[in-house]
């Protein structure tokens, strides 16, 4: 569960950042000279890169979602076992503090 909740973290902040930084483009459009071209170039080319890992991080917790799913479904009584016995141990656990 830790792991999906990094994944939608970076998957978020990648696309905050992905928009700051097209915002950060367009509101710079105007601005001359060859330092400002070479900027804006390696910023398109870092926000390209940006959104097409964003796109396989998605991509990537969508095929695990539909694998967990796919786990429950053909192992339901496990499952359900499984979450019982998470769930005893966390109780376990808060009980003795």
């Amino acid at each position: 569960m830790s792991a999906e909740l990094n994944t939608e973290r970076l998957v978020t902040d990648l696309k905050r950042i992905v928009e700051d930084s097209e915002a950060l483009l367009h509101a710079t459009k105007d601005v001359v000279g060859d330092k400002a071209e070479e900027v804006r170039e390696r910023l398109t080319d870092a926000l390209d890169t940006a959104k097409r890992t964003c796109h396989r991080l998605e991509e990537k917790a969508l095929d695990s979602a539909k694998a967990a799913d796919r786990c429950v479904r053909d192992h339901p009584y496990q499952s359900i076992g499984a979450a019982f016995g998470v769930g005893l141990l966390i109780g376990v656990l808060v009980s003795r503090k």
